[in-house]
């Protein structure tokens, strides 16, 4: 059966060349709507799988809209949105608020070159198609409910040395690293690496949001850096962060996307760089919500090795397609809902 897409667009030019994009893919069924207030006078008539949706617009703006479309018809949306620092800001918002995810448009608001995405386009929305959608605040509130329904997780075994946490997320990853970071402790004694599937002009605003949130330091991997604990390093957007070590100590550093690697940060890339120089018992690995397989290969090594490896559980997951491969390949040392993977950390890595 065909996905059905509501395309919500101020530009004429931008809801021909989305729908032309779908179209072109195959198997979606696509409609279109000129704002915010458009879209939803049509979400009843249309009931869509999917809603792309524009953020900048006239009569009812993109986070106005997705905030009604969350509040009173929950669908999966992915937000479009020019590779601005502005638009980067509103965007981090729209995840937060429930937006599945966002694609970035390649030449501002009204983009002529949208052939160059369009294989992103079309795998997102599919991607969104079979996510899980929850009602009115969207993944806070999920997470919220999850865990004051489930009983808390049993403790593991009693900790071991740990040199480096590090965490892989793709699909609905900031709006759970907004959740789950904050509730790491100051006292955290190994430092944290993330690799968050992401464009270059988001990193900084996200580790701008989360550095203010947090009781650990959050850094944009944006240079080498002597990586210590207290302090969480963020990948930088649309390379590969990898972990290397100098006499003084372990560093990160950001380097060019690897061709052999599909998504970036790559965190397979990263876990492999970390294995090179600690031993795996001496990692802590998790892997959240994301569609794909990146990291499930080297996190599962981690484990066989004798590391400590966490897959997010499929019931918070907004895709269990990265954790849940983890956990096919037995590669998970526990598999636990989103609002319980801060503490079974803490608790390693006291």
């Amino acid at each position: 059966m065909a996905i059905s897409v509501l395309v919500v667009d101020d530009s004429a030019l931008m809801r021909r060349a989305i729908k032309g994009i779908l179209e072109e893919a195959g198997g979606f069924e696509v409609h279109t709507a000129r704002n915010g207030s458009d879209g939803l006078d049509q979400l009843d008539r249309v009931r869509p799988d999917v809603v792309t949706l524009d953020i900048n617009m006239p009569e009812m703006d993109g986070l106005t809209c997705l905030a009604k479309i969350m509040a009173d018809h929950p669908t999966p949306v992915v937000m479009v949105s020019s590779l601005t620092e502005a638009n980067a800001l509103v965007t981090l918002e729209a995840l937060e608020l429930g937006a599945v995810d966002y694609v970035a448009k390649p030449g501002g608001t009204v983009s002529l070159n949208m052939s160059d995405i369009a294989t992103e386009i079309a795998g997102k929305v599919r991607a969104a198609a079979k996510a899980r959608i929850g009602r009115a605040q969207g993944l806070s509130a999920r997470i919220r409910a999850t865990a004051a329904a489930t009983p808390p997780p049993r403790r593991s075994a009693a900790a071991q040395r740990c040199d480096l946490v590090l965490i892989g997320s793709s699909t609905g990853g900031p709006a759970l690293l907004n959740e789950l970071l904050p509730r790491l402790p100051a006292t955290l004694s190994a430092p944290v690496v993330v690799a968050q599937h992401i464009p270059a002009s988001f990193t900084a605003t996200l580790a701008r949001r989360l550095d203010e949130i947090c009781a650990l330091r959050v850094h944009e991997v944006d240079r080498i850096m002597t990586v210590r604990p207290g302090a969480i390093y963020l990948g930088r957007g649309s390379n590969d962060v990898v972990v290397a070590r100098r006499t003084d100590g372990l560093i990160v550093k950001s380097v060019p996307a690897g061709a052999e690697y599909r998504w970036h940060p790559s965190v397979d890339r990263l876990v492999a760089s970390a294995r090179r120089h600690i031993a795996p018992e001496r990692l802590v690995c998790a892997l959240l919500t994301g569609m794909g397989d990146d990291g499930a290969a080297e996190m599962a090594a981690v484990r066989e090795g004798g590391g400590r490896t966490i897959a997010e559980a499929e019931e918070t997951a907004v895709v269990w397609g990265m954790p849940g491969e983890l956990a096919r390949r037995g590669g998970a040392t526990e598999v636990l809902p989103s609002h319980a993977i801060a503490d079974q950390l803490a608790e390693w890595v006291r």
